[in-house]
């Protein structure tokens, strides 16, 4: 990557040759006016002074940001790796922390800093953006189903609230970023078989001619599980077509979808339950044949333009999904068959200015954002897995609205003080067609969010900041659906937090390089799952409650010292997390819960790996995952056991004539720990746990052609 490159903002990867600047060339730390963002394929290693982020949707250098920021390139993505959960490029990332039972129906249950700790399935409290377009939708939940990180060349982390950048369900970000079209013809077949009836196959492959480029990637996914009532399969498309008519303009064509007809859900396990038979489903779930099958197609297109110090980009999208589920509900106690229709259009523009005010470097942007939803709901009993009486039908609509301006100037050449303001407003409406009567409702969350920060980078090798960050999050038209019967709940009020952070980051290039992180968290009506006696999830918010927390991550290349012995090269890549989260106040019908530990965030988490490479492609990596023990209710009754999870994996290649072959196997849980891989919080009957998978293997090959 070249030293001191800019990106262009989350919305919009940095163009290709474009003229950028991050500071005012007189700076003795400025970039060349000049300098070309990488290609996000591009597997060197991280390093400090040449990292491209997108974190504050405007042209920033890594060292220029005011903010805790984790970058993932596509080695770590995809190197040997079997690339069927997010967890195995987001473990190394410090703060965050990722549940996977490999149960397709409820997906990963990702977390950063404790927000999306409650996720009823999928992803909440955390924005997700692909390739410029947002995957969250404007209720605040995310679903990752058409997400392959087979295609997936480069992830970055923003840790922390950032509602006055992204609106709402921003207590992180994480933006994902398809691979390129590459310049020469280009086809890749990867196929992979493991432990449990695994199977994944993957076409990508692309081109550049002239002005155009294209890139496709296409897999089936089969599994049959490791727990009883497991099994899942799928197929996804991701394409990119890119059009660059000037150096100075960029237009991207994206279409990405899923088919998964089949999720089975095995539930959730009392502790001696998966302690005498952890492959074991609930009973319930077996009967009313818990899980779900989903169809979902988006087209959608980003517009980038440069001019000097002007940068203007935009995008817009249509999102269509069909859903059914049955969820193990019994029709004495409600309506276990879910079934909806969504629509959700989106679109967004930006604007940043780069040229200097009043003599000083600076940086001005200014957004906005506009998201629809439309879903037709139905739901029915459950009868032995199939639809019963019709229970409730009603259609909910979600508009949501955001507007957002950040102004970053440097007051000296090492010295940035920044600030922003966004406001957004989210309007939920119910109308309700059967039962007749039930009655309508409506309900709309307004909420302005501010942040700033300060950034000292006097240093080549060394950038210091403080900030203060706030996030909000609306409950989701699930969260907020009467559990009990038709139209909104009411008396659930939108979660709200405040983050004063202090970091920093050093390093040098092809040496070493690390960060820190301090912060201290308020939280304030937090949203709390609960399980009704139904069996159907509600929400409540909690009063209050306090996270405290620091985070280590490091990279180091040891070939100088050690990797020459050993005959090639020899990386260490660490994080560390700590955090204290607890409930300030919280009285609920079922108990006072004030001054307990907030149940599902672990308390520590360790993350090591060696990776030892040969120059002609042979790899052996050793990562190892450490994770303290955490509650799992409110009332602090019952705990999640620490764990150590140790991961091994190889890989090598070979040139045969026109092809590139490089097998690769690997041993995931290598020393066969036990332990709950999800936790379902608050459940009734203490069903707390899913167990993980003990040693499993998997191996593979991809074949690769330059044409």
């Amino acid at each position: 990557m070249t030293e001191g490159t800019c990106a262009a903002g989350v919305q919009s990867l940095a163009m290709s040759n474009a003229a950028t600047s991050c500071r005012e060339p007189s700076s003795p730390n400025a970039p060349s006016a000049n300098a070309a963002a990488s290609n996000a394929s591009d597997t060197s290693p991280i390093l400090l002074d040449t990292t491209v982020v997108t974190a504050t949707r405007a042209p920033t250098s890594l060292r220029d940001v005011p903010a805790a920021v984790s970058v993932i390139d596509q080695r770590a993505i995809q190197e040997a790796r079997p690339t069927v959960s997010l967890s195995e490029p987001l473990n190394r990332v410090p703060g965050a922390f990722v549940q996977d039972a490999g149960n397709q129906a409820q997906g990963p249950r990702i977390q950063i800093r404790g927000f999306g700790t409650r996720a009823a399935f999928g992803i909440r409290e955390i924005r997700v953006i692909l390739d410029g377009l947002p995957e969250t939708l404007p209720d605040g939940q995310t679903e990752l189903g058409d997400v392959d990180l087979e295609s997936i060349a480069r992830i970055e982390v923003l840790r922390g609230p950032a509602s006055s950048l992204y609106g709402n369900a921003s207590g992180g970000v994480i933006a994902l970023f398809t691979e390129d079209p590459p310049d020469t013809p280009t086809a890749a077949s990867r196929t992979l078989a493991g432990s449990y009836g695994l199977v994944k196959t993957s076409l990508k492959g692309g081109a550049t001619a002239g002005d155009v480029g294209v890139f496709a990637q296409g897999s089936y996914f089969s599994i049959a599980g490791f727990r009883d009532h497991a099994a899942a399969y799928d197929g996804t498309l991701n394409a990119k077509l890119r059009w660059a008519p000037a150096q100075t303009t960029r237009v991207t064509l994206l279409v990405n979808a899923v088919d998964a007809p089949l999720a089975d859900d095995p539930g959730g396990l009392t502790w001696q339950q998966a302690h005498a038979n952890p492959k074991q489903a609930r009973d319930l779930n077996v009967l009313l044949d818990a899980g779900e099958a989903t169809r979902q197609g988006r087209v959608g297109m980003v517009f980038e333009h440069r001019d000097g110090p002007h940068a203007l980009s935009a995008y817009g999208y249509a999102l269509y999904r069909d859903f059914d589920s049955r969820q193990p509900i019994l029709p004495a106690n409600g309506d276990g068959a879910v079934a909806f229709h969504r629509t959700s259009p989106g679109g967004g523009v930006r604007y940043d200015l780069t040229a200097p005010l009043a003599g000083f470097a600076q940086t001005l942007t200014v957004g906005l954002d506009a998201q629809g939803q439309d879903d037709v709901r139905r739901r029915w009993a459950n009868v032995d897995g199939t639809r019963g009486t019709l229970g409730v039908s009603e259609r909910e609509t979600v508009q949501g609205i955001g507007a957002y301006l950040r102004e970053a100037v440097f007051v000296t050449d090492d010295v940035q003080l920044s600030a922003g303001a966004r406001y957004d407003d989210v309007a939920f409406a119910v109308d309700v067609a059967y039962p007749a009567g039930a009655g309508d409702g409506a309900r709309t969350f307004g909420h302005w969010s501010p942040a700033g920060g300060v950034l000292w980078s006097a240093l080549p090798w060394l950038s210091a900041y403080l900030n203060v960050g706030t996030t909000f999050q609306v409950p989701t038209t699930t969260e907020l659906a009467n559990p009990d019967g038709a139209g909104l709940a009411t008396g659930i009020a939108p979660q709200v937090a405040t983050s004063w952070e202090i970091g920093a980051r050093a390093g040098r290039p092809d040496v070493v390089e690390g960060g820190v992180a301090a912060y201290l968290l308020d939280v304030e009506d937090e949203l709390v799952p609960y399980e009704t006696a139904s069996g159907r999830t509600a929400f409540r918010n909690a009063g209050s409650s306090r996270r405290i927390g620091v985070e280590l991550d490091g990279h180091a290349r040891l070939t100088p010292w050690l990797g020459r012995l050993l005959g090639g090269d020899l990386d260490w890549t660490g994080s560390f997390t700590a955090i204290d989260a607890k409930y300030r106040r919280y009285v609920t019908p079922a108990g006072d819960f004030d001054g307990n530990d907030e149940p599902g965030i672990p308390p520590w988490q360790v993350y090591q790996q060696l990776a030892w490479r040969r120059p002609e492609g042979a790899v052996v990596a050793l990562e190892a995952l450490f994770v303290g023990g955490y509650f799992v209710d409110d009332a602090n009754d019952a705990r999640a056991r620490g764990y150590p999870l140790v991961n091994l994996r190889a890989g090598w290649a070979r040139d045969l004539g026109a092809l590139h072959v490089a097998p690769f196997v690997g041993v995931q849980n290598l020393i066969d720990s036990s332990y709950a891989a999800v936790v379902r919080l608050n459940a009734l009957g203490g069903r707390f746990y899913e167990p993980a998978a003990g040693v499993n293997v998997y191996g593979g090959v991809t074949i690769t052609a330059r044409l």
